[in-house]
């Protein structure tokens, strides 16, 4: 038996489902290590540990010199003037094959007691020593988290999907997490190349079973702010155009180049040593829509018979669940899964939607095997989580989620809020505060000035970015233009996409030379400005999983008017006067159902509001600056569900 002596007192609270958390892939770490912290992520009978403390100073060098590598000042006592006092040993237990099995405290000498519990501890300093100051060691659960993604800004991005991507890994390693982010590395002869130039090659090349053959990959590797970004090498990566298509339309190979990520991605964590060693079996694969869909079916099928990945767990995010990868069925021999696990993923297209009289339907939807097979589910907002659960906005899979409901969730997205932060914006000319919203008034008129419309700060500017198309509710736009072009209003619009949308803003900022103006494209110096400038921001979107344009409005006091759906109506709390005593609460406007006419009374609402009650709408402003949606708050709520994901049983067949 080992012992070494402890020089302060300690109380550190163990959960009670420590012993079923540490089977399932989860570290205990203490928040200040103390030099036995890896003693403390075994398992132990009695649930607190308690060391009496010696004020006596001696040893710096740590516990007789078994430590972890931590700092041995972090043990020493600070009070070197006072008498000695008797300690406590701290005996390690060990198996015949070495593992410690259990912990034991012994008095050196005297009649000192070993206290069992937080009570007796209270009771015991209290009476015996009012000088010894108890400290709590809390404790924390880490994990080995690997996500799984098509995109990740910087290096990739389309969408909210690049932007979650590339944020939440940073926040969760902040809070101690091991973090690896699994996505392509996509060249397509542009500056975005350069995106990846950091990365090196790990000189790593495996051989993947899909296709009909073996496909050779191999692994890029750039550690950046405390997260492993590893990028998988093939072929079918380099080529113009974004991750899912060019000029031309969708790729038609897309099945086969996500089917490559997903077999990398589960392959990655056992045969990369990043930092040294390899992220092993025990990690929480997070898998982001259907693209990287096949993690979950893989785990199952591939791994879990076999052993592999026994205490793994997979949660899947979905972003958008208009997509889910569906392809013909005679494709489900390509995916390099066992042949007896198609009814995982098979899918039959209703009578009306089949091209013809003798199609019969059948299909592989990767999106519905990935739902199936995966521990837990998570969308980017709670509406959503719901929204995806009704006939309405289920996509056909609406009767499965429901049926899965008990482990579905949402969370809602988080923002950089070091890129957009109106008190050091580099896009903006004038910077302001909650504190002091001078600068907001200044960049209106450096906004309209810029776009070319009269300088008037007493006017509303509203404003919409986003993409042109039938889901963001640009018809519905289109058609309430004219009315609200009737009022005093000035509007900006910036986006792309369908050709159709794009003419008519060109010719809208010809009709109303005055008060609009469309920006066809997309500019990033000018979306910051739009969003600092404008007074409210329009999202009539038909639905919207999350949201981020409306996150990025509250941050710079600019009001949002939503459409009452998905994380839209999440993040955005409806105006009311009345509320708190006259003095209002609320962040914007959401209106409901979606149509022109609710649009524009939302709209004259909103209008009235910032002409007729300047106190009322500043606020508004105020309360929308106050907003917490940094990615710090939504990694937190990830940890809730990481841990629901550990103490539910893995998914077996």
């Amino acid at each position: 038996m080992e012992s070494l002596k402890l020089t302060r007192l300690l109380s550190c609270n163990l959960s009670t489902n420590i012993v079923s958390l540490s089977r399932t892939g989860c570290s205990y770490w203490p928040s200040r290590q103390l030099g036995f912290g890896y003693l403390l992520r075994r398992s132990f009978q009695n649930g607190n540990l308690t060391v009496v403390r010696s004020k006596k100073t001696g040893n710096a060098g740590g516990f007789g010199g078994l430590t972890d590598g931590s700092n041995s000042n972090a043990v020493q006592d600070e009070e070197e003037e006072e008498e000695e006092q008797h300690g406590v040993m701290l005996c390690i237990d060990r198996d015949v094959s070495g593992s410690v099995i259990g912990l034991q405290l012994i008095p050196q000498s005297g009649d000192h007691e070993v206290i069992d519990s937080e009570e007796d501890v209270a009771t015991d300093t209290k009476e015996k020593d009012q000088d010894i100051e108890e400290e709590k060691l809390e404790t924390r659960v880490t994990y080995n988290i690997v996500f799984v993604t098509a995109e990740a800004a910087p290096y990739s991005k389309t969408g909210g999907l690049g932007d979650v991507c590339g944020s939440l890994p940073i926040a969760l390693a902040g809070r101690g997490h091991r973090v690896m982010v699994v996505s392509p590395r996509y060249l397509n002869g542009t500056p975005a190349d350069k995106n990846f130039a950091a990365a090196i090659d790990l000189d790593r090349r495996i051989k993947l079973h899909c296709f009909g053959g073996e496909q050779e990959i191999a692994f890029f590797h750039e550690y950046r702010e405390g997260v492993d970004w590893v990028f998988v090498e093939h072929p079918s990566y380099h080529r113009p155009g974004n991750p899912y298509g060019d000029s031309h339309g969708a790729f038609g190979d897309s099945q086969f180049r996500f089917t490559l990520l997903c077999h990398a991605a589960c392959e990655a964590p056992l045969v990369l040593p990043l930092g040294g060693y390899t992220y092993g079996e025990k990690c929480l694969f997070l898998v982001n829509d259907w693209h990287a869909g096949l993690v979950t079916v893989l785990l199952a099928s591939k791994y879990h018979p076999f052993g592999v990945y026994k205490d793994a767990r997979s949660i899947l995010v979905i972003h958008n669940l208009a997509h889910q990868g569906v392809e013909p069925a005679a494709s489900y021999k390509n995916l390099g899964l066992p042949s007896d696990w198609y009814g995982a993923l098979e899918w039959v297209f209703p009578t009306w939607a089949r091209t013809h009289a003798l199609d019969t339907g059948e299909a592989v939807n990767i999106l519905k095997g990935a739902i199936v097979t995966a521990d837990r589910i998570l969308t980017v907002s709670k509406g959503y989580a719901w929204e995806i659960t009704t006939v309405e906005g289920g996509y056909g899979l609406n009767e499965l989620l429901s049926s899965r409901r008990s482990v579905l969730n949402g969370i809602a997205n988080g923002i950089d809020v070091a890129e957009w932060d109106p008190s050091s914006d580099e896009h903006i000319a004038f910077h302001y505060s909650a504190d002091d919203l001078s600068g907001k008034v200044q960049c209106k008129t450096a906004l309209q000035q810029e776009l070319g419309l009269p300088i008037r700060p007493e006017c509303p500017l509203i404003g919409f970015i986003g993409r042109l198309d039938y889901q963001k509710g640009i018809d519905l736009i289109r058609w309430a233009t004219p009315e609200l072009m009737e009022d005093d209003v000035q509007f900006v619009m910036l986006g792309s996409g369908e050709p159709l949308y794009e003419d008519w803003m060109r010719s809208a900022e010809t009709t109303y030379r005055d008060k609009f103006r469309g920006w066809v494209g997309f500019n990033v110096p000018i979306s910051h400005r739009i969003t600092a400038g404008c007074d409210i921001l329009l999202m009539p979107s038909r639905f919207e999983p999350c949201g981020l344009n409306q996150l990025y409005a509250m941050r710079y006091a600019t009001v949002p008017v939503v459409h009452a759906t998905g994380g839209l109506r999440d993040t955005v709390e409806n105006f009311n006067p009345y509320a708190e005593g006259g003095s209002g609460e609320g962040t914007g406007w959401t209106f409901s159902p979606l149509t022109r006419d609710s649009i524009l009374k939302a709209l004259r609402t909103a209008i009235m509001t910032y002409r007729d009650h300047k106190s009322t709408w500043e606020g508004l402003m105020k309360r929308c600056m106050e907003r917490d949606f940094t990615w710090e708050s939504a990694a937190i709520q990830y940890e809730q569900v990481f841990e629901w994901a550990c103490i539910d049983p893995p998914y077996i067949m």
